[in-house]
This record gives structure tokens, sequence and C-alpha cells, in this order.
């Protein structure tokens, strides 16, 4: 089974996060919620504070299959300068292991070069930002390892385009009618 890890950090956007643990928990799959701020304590761009599974100092980040970065702008901003998740995303997509990436975060991709000669979606705005990607405007956009979506409003797009490349058809069909898709 792949170990997903969702990295987030002081001023994401909530709910891209979060409905991705959410979704996948769903599926049965593991996900691990990994705070990159110090501590296990993230404070959100919309004032909601929670807390982390773990930290990225307390993570065995090489045991995860794939990473997750949710977007807000300040969110991807700390996001991008965590030397550590900055890592961890080029040396995942070199590896073929997922990567995803909703709103701002993109961004994060296109600024290492991971976006090279790739489709890949981000918020309206951030286009700019897909330093060398073919440019779509779907909800989601899967191409081979990597996994791009637009925002808040697309998260349930974006989880369900995770779910299907982790899990079988018969899982995605169940979690799709669990949240009444």
């Amino acid at each position: 089974m792949s170990k997903i890890a969702v990295f987030f950090a002081d001023g994401c956007e909530e709910i891209e996060g979060l409905t991705v643990v959410d979704m996948l928990r769903r599926a049965n799959l593991d996900v691990v919620s990994v705070s990159v701020t110090g501590s296990r304590e993230v404070h959100g761009s919309h004032n909601i504070t929670f807390f982390a599974d773990t930290t990225f100092e307390e993570a065995a980040v090489d045991t995860f299959d794939g990473a997750i970065l949710p977007g807000g702008a300040v969110g991807t901003e700390n996001l991008g300068a965590h030397k550590g998740v900055v890592s961890v995303v080029k040396k995942f997509a070199e590896e073929g292991k997922l990567v995803g990436a909703i709103c701002a975060a993109p961004s994060v991709l296109g600024a290492n070069g991971i976006l090279q000669g790739r489709r890949a979606t981000c918020h309206p705005g951030w286009e700019d930002k897909l330093i060398g990607a073919d440019v779509a405007f779907e909800n989601a956009v899967t191409d081979g390892n990597l996994i791009t979506s637009r925002g808040m409003g697309t998260s349930i797009d974006f989880s369900l385009a995770i779910i299907a490349k982790l899990a079988d058809e018969d899982v995605l069909s169940q979690v799709k009618k669990g949240i009444v898709y």
C-alpha cells in the first residue's frame, strides 16, 4: 500500500489539504499529515488552527511513496521556502513517485523544474509560475506521476484523481458513492 505525505505550512488553504487527507482515508489509503512549521500545530489561511499527525523533522520522509502540496498563497510560499519539502518533491518526481499540488502550489513544482514538458493546472492567475508546463484548465490534471488542480473548489476532484492513481476502480466508486459525488 502506498504511503502519502500531505505537507502543511502556515498560511495553507485548509480545505485543499484536509480534503485530501479525509478522502484518502475514506479510500483506506495510508496518508500522513506532515507539518513543516516546526511543531504539529498549523495555522491556516482562514484562521483555522489544526494539528498535523507529525512534523517534517519527525517524519521518515524516505518511507513515503508520494507527496501532496496544498495551496494558499502564503502556504505555498512557505512550502517553496522549505528546503526539505523542495528536496522531497524533486526526488519523488525524479523517482516516478506521486507528486501532487493544488491551487498556487504547482508553482513550487514549476520553480524547481518538475513541470518541464508536462501538463499541469493551477489557480487562475498563477499560470506563469508553471514554468515549462503545458498549461491546462481542467479541474484536475494527471500527467504520469504528477497530479495538479486549480483550487479549493476542485479539492474533491483533486482527491479523486489521487485515489484513481493509487487504488482500483471499486475503491474509487465506493468513495464517490459515499460522498454522494
